[in-house]
C-alpha cells in the first residue's frame, strides 16, 4: 500500500515538469513555414488582382504567440480495516485510483493591414538609387535589377506599362543590360561609397580584357558618357549633370507590380468577355523577343505541382515550382519592399498571456 501511494506522488511531480523548451523548435520552422507561404500567396493574389484593375490589400502578421497548457490530477485512497465477515480477524483492504488531463493549444496571432498615408508613401516612393546598386553588390543579376526597379537610365528608356497599354522599352535599354551582365559575369563591375556627400559610384574595373572593354565602351557610347573614365557617380532623375554621371530613374513599388502583373497568361474568356487586357507581346532585344521576368500561368484546376497558387474569379493562377527564375523573382520582391519603407514601424501591440500551472 505504502509503495502504491509512493507511485502516486512520483507521477505527480513528473507532470510538473516543463513543456515549453521541447515546442520551441518545432514551432518555430512551423510558423515559419505557414508565415512564408502565406506571403507568397498574397504577393502573388496582388498580382493577379494588380492584372484586373482590382485594388491590392496587403496584411502583415504582427506577433505570433503561441500559448500552451497542460493539467493533470492524479488521485490515489486506500484504506484497511478488520472485519469479522466470512473470514473472522483477516485483514481487509481497498485502494481507489483516479486520473485526469487536460491539454490545450490557443496560439494568439495579430495581424496588421498596411494601409494610410505611411504605406501609400511605401508603395509610391521611387526605390532609391542606393538600393539598386546595394542589390547588384550582393550579387543579383544586373539585368533582372534594371528590368525590375529602373524605369530609364541616363533618358534610355525600359518599358512602360499603363493601365491600356504597354510602350516597349527603347532597343538600346536590352544591349546595355547584356553588357553590364557580361562585366559583372567576369567580376569587372562594382561599387564604391564616397562619402555621404559624393554618394554612390559604379566602378568598372581597370585592365579588362578585350570582350568587356568592347562591353564598357558599348555602355558609355548608349549613356553619353566619358569613354575613358571607369567611375561613375549614380544620381536619381532622368538626365546626368556631366559625362561622368549615371541617373537612374528608379520606379516605385506601384510601377514594379503593374510591370510584373502585365505579363500574367490571364484565361482567354476573360479578355474575351472584357474583364481584363490581353497579354502584351514581348519586347525585342538584341537576341530576339525578351522573356518575361516572371511567369505566371492560369488554369480551371489547381495545379499539381505549383510554387504558389491562388484562386480568383474561378480560375487558379500559379507560378511552377520547376521554374527557377520566377521563383527567385517572387522571393526578391520581398527585398524590395525594406527598402521603401518610411519611417519607424508601429509597435506591435502588447500581449499578456496567462500561464496555467
Amino acid at each position: 500500500m505504502t509503495q502504491a501511494l509512493l507511485l502516486l506522488a512520483a507521477l505527480g511531480l513528473t507532470a510538473c515538469g516543463s513543456m515549453g523548451p521541447g515546442t520551441v523548435t518545432r514551432d518555430r520552422f512551423d510558423y515559419t513555414e505557414a508565415v512564408a507561404a502565406s506571403w507568397k500567396s498574397q504577393m502573388l493574389l496582388n498580382l493577379v488582382k494588380i492584372r484586373y484593375a482590382d485594388a491590392p490589400v496587403f496584411l502583415d502578421v504582427g506577433q505570433v504567440v503561441a500559448g500552451y497548457s497542460i493539467q493533470g490530477t492524479l488521485s490515489g485512497s486506500a484504506n484497511s480495516f478488520n472485519t469479522q465477515g466470512f473470514s473472522p480477524g483477516a485483514l481487509t483492504g481497498s485502494i481507489g485510483l483516479g486520473a485526469e488531463g487536460r491539454y490545450n493549444d490557443s496560439p494568439t496571432i495579430t495581424y496588421t493591414p498596411l494601409a494610410g498615408e505611411p504605406f501609400a508613401r511605401q508603395m509610391m516612393m521611387p526605390i532609391p538609387p542606393s538600393a539598386i546598386l546595394t542589390v547588384i553588390q550582393a550579387g543579383l543579376p544586373v539585368d533582372t535589377v534594371f528590368r525590375v526597379a529602373v524605369q530609364a537610365v541616363n533618358g534610355v528608356d525600359n518599358r512602360r506599362v499603363r493601365l491600356d497599354y504597354v510602350r516597349p522599352a527603347s532597343p538600346e535599354f536590352y544591349v546595355l543590360l547584356r553588357d553590364l551582365g557580361r562585366i559583372q559575369d567576369a567580376g569587372d563591375i562594382g561599387v564604391r561609397v564616397d562619402g555621404a556627400e559624393k554618394g554612390e559610384k559604379l566602378v568598372f574595373r581597370p585592365n579588362l580584357v578585350a570582350a568587356e572593354e568592347n562591353a564598357v565602351l558599348d555602355i558609355t557610347k548608349i549613356l553619353g558618357l566619358d569613354p575613358s573614365a571607369r567611375e561613375f557617380r549614380v544620381v536619381y532623375g532622368s538626365v546626368p549633370a556631366n559625362d561622368k554621371e549615371i541617373a537612374l530613374l528608379t520606379r516605385s513599388m506601384v510601377e514594379v507590380l503593374r510591370d510584373l502583373s502585365s505579363v500574367i497568361a490571364v484565361p482567354e474568356a476573360h479578355v474575351t468577355a472584357g474583364r481584363v487586357g490581353p497579354t502584351p507581346e514581348a519586347d525585342l532585344g538584341p537576341g530576339g523577343p525578351v522573356p518575361p521576368l516572371i511567369r505566371i500561368a492560369s488554369s480551371v484546376h489547381r495545379p499539381s505541382d505549383a510554387f504558389v497558387a491562388v484562386p480568383y474569379r474561378g480560375y487558379w493562377f500559379s507560378i511552377d515550382d520547376r521554374d527557377m527564375a520566377s521563383k527567385h523573382l517572387l522571393s526578391s520582391i520581398m527585398f524590395l519592399f525594406t527598402f521603401v519603407q518610411t519611417g519607424a514601424k508601429e509597435a506591435a501591440p502588447i500581449l499578456t498571456i496567462p500561464t496555467t500551472r
